[in-house]
């Protein structure tokens, strides 16, 4: 019989009856807050592009004006980078939030009193230095305290939030484009963005911090704690809350001491520079350049939100592929009938190209949207994980930093030629995903960082928790006969006593179950039981073998 696994000892009922779990997923709610912002900024600029009293303010920006307007937000991104996670791994992830959040709502006043260009940029400038803190720390914290069961889904979500901020922008500039003869019509989008920093700076230090980030500054009491409140229904020794605790504490130890191609897969050009690919198929008025962008960004939305949700179900593996093949296929569609109007003026394959637009997005978002971040994350150990992230970012920013400043140019002077070389990026895309991309599905974060350390990382970290789950020391004892979840799937009839290791508070730091004479068994009274029997009991395990327990880890 087989040791249950983390999915045992989750609760099985519905999560909005869970205290813990509906209060852990209004915190990261806030955390997802970064996501909008980015969104939003990210957008934005594209949109105010499209308002006449936003062009005649600036002075119609083009060329290299536009190109560095468009970029220095990515500039200061990049700037930033190799500070954000050094402020995420030693002040914590809920500060690398609260200073990204401050940044941005200076540089939001900036941008939106601005009474020139270069302020305009000075502003934006501020905001993508901020976002770099923003956007290292609020994934790790959403992955790295999201109840298990749910983890995926919510990280999927996260980099998914994007189109909302997005939504808002497009939409906001399609109304306030009506103010006519007023600056109003692009500064109050401008000021719309401080909204989600806004409410991380007052509301961040209400969020519990990464229980992972406590273990490994030592405060192993208060990562027991917050496990306990959040995923164990406040019981210290809750069997979900040891099999954590041990895992992430064991997994730290054991470290000891992706890049992406979302950048290069051709969004860049429909994200920033709509504007210009509507212009060139024949589509000159506002009003329908801000429609088509205001249903583009509630389409993307629609389509990412969908794929995050199901992204535990389908995996991740089946939806990269799925995006690169689609993606690649609606690129060539979108390449063929540009040319064709560029050619012949035919308004038919002006229709198609814009339909190829949201067929090409569609194919995206369903895995580089909800993908990019939690795939990234999940696949690094700890003391990793906000360094390779930064360095994804990095990879991230300097695809932008060049497409941004090429894009406008390369269509000006190129027009549809120009889209040959997304064809054959994206036709190398599909190869290398194929061949190299690993699926991650029905892992926690510590099993799938081991999975892609090797053999000697992951036999080394599961003989140290074979060693825990047998009970290799005795300090202390305590009676936990009568701990048990709040919804079992397991009932507990006999546990042999447990070691407990306390700290300088008197809190207890470590809990060691000793397993000789532990016995599990199956409760149907439970409520995690409907609908459902146990995959396995729990008997005794004194001859049991490590590769035994290994198979908990997903061998290769």
């Amino acid at each position: 019989m087989e040791w249950p696994t983390v999915a045992d000892l989750v609760d099985q009922g519905p999560w909005y009856r869970n205290r813990g779990i509906v209060m852990v997923n209004l915190a990261i709610s806030l955390a997802l807050l970064t996501a909008y912002c980015n969104g939003f900024d990210g957008s934005m600029t594209n949109n105010l592009e499209l308002l006449q009293q936003w062009e005649t303010y600036f002075d119609y920006p083009k060329g290299s004006i536009l190109g560095v307007m468009n970029n220095i937000q990515n500039i200061f991104a990049f700037l930033a980078l190799p500070l954000a996670p050094l402020v995420s791994d030693t002040l914590g992830r809920r500060q690398g939030i609260f200073i990204g959040s401050l940044l941005i709502l200076g540089g939001t006043a900036l941008q939106s009193q601005c009474r020139n260009i270069t302020q305009f940029i000075l502003g934006r400038a501020m905001i993508g230095f901020g976002l770099s803190f923003s956007v290292n720390a609020s994934p790790l914290l959403i992955t790295e305290l999201a109840y298990p069961t749910q983890r995926g889904t919510l990280t999927a979500m996260y980099n998914t939030g994007w189109y909302a901020g997005s939504i808002i922008a497009a939409w906001t500039t399609y109304g306030t484009f009506r103010i006519a003869n007023s600056n109003w019509s692009w500064r109050i989008p401008s000021l719309l963005q401080a909204l989600p920093s806004l409410f991380q700076v007052t509301l961040i230090w209400f969020c519990p911090e990464s229980p992972r980030w406590l273990i490994s500054k030592g405060r192993d009491s208060k990562a027991r704690e917050t496990l306990a409140k959040y995923h164990g229904n406040g019981q210290l020794h809750h069997p979900l809350v040891d099999y954590e605790f041990n895992e992430i504490r064991e997994a730290l130890a054991a470290e000891a001491e992706i890049n992406k191609f979302s950048q290069w897969s051709g969004n860049g050009l429909v994200s920033y520079y709509l504007n210009i690919i509507l212009e060139t198929i024949g589509i000159h008025s506002t009003d329908t350049k801000t429609l088509i962008n205001g249903i583009l960004q509630i389409f993307n939305f629609g389509m990412a939100l969908a794929s995050a949700l199901i992204v535990e179900r389908v995996g991740r593996r089946g939806l990269f592929i799925a995006s690169n093949a689609g993606m690649l296929a609606a690129f060539i569609v979108w390449t063929i009938t540009s040319a064709l109007f560029q050619e012949t003026g035919s308004k038919v394959a002006a229709n198609v190209t814009v339909v190829m637009i949201f067929f090409y997005y569609a194919f995206y978002d369903i895995a580089y949207t909800p993908l990019l971040v939690s795939y990234t994350i999940e696949i690094l150990p700890f003391r990793m994980r906000a360094k390779g992230f930064a360095v994804m970012s990095i990879t991230v920013v300097l695809g932008l930093v060049f497409n941004q400043f090429v894009n406008p140019i390369a269509l000006e002077k190129l027009g549809w030629k120009y889209y040959i070389f997304y064809v054959v990026w994206l036709a190398f895309e599909l190869v290398f995903v194929y061949v190299y991309l690993w699926e991650t599905r029905g892992r926690t974060l510590e099993q799938t960082a081991v999975l892609f350390d090797g053999y000697e990382e992951r036999s080394s970290l599961t003989q140290k928790l074979w060693n825990w789950r047998r009970g290799s020391s005795v300090t202390a004892s305590t009676d936990l006969t009568n701990v048990t979840p709040q919804r079992p799937r397991y009932s507990v009839h006999t546990l042999s006593e447990a070691t407990i290791k306390t700290d300088e508070d008197g809190v207890s730091e470590r809990h060691e179950m000793n397993l000789k004479s532990q016995q599990l068994e199956w409760n149907p009274q439970s409520s995690f039981a409907r609908g459902r029997r146990p995959a396995s009991g729990v008997t005794s395990h004194s001859d049991t073998s490590v590769t035994k327990a290994q198979s908990d880890f997903g061998s290769t």
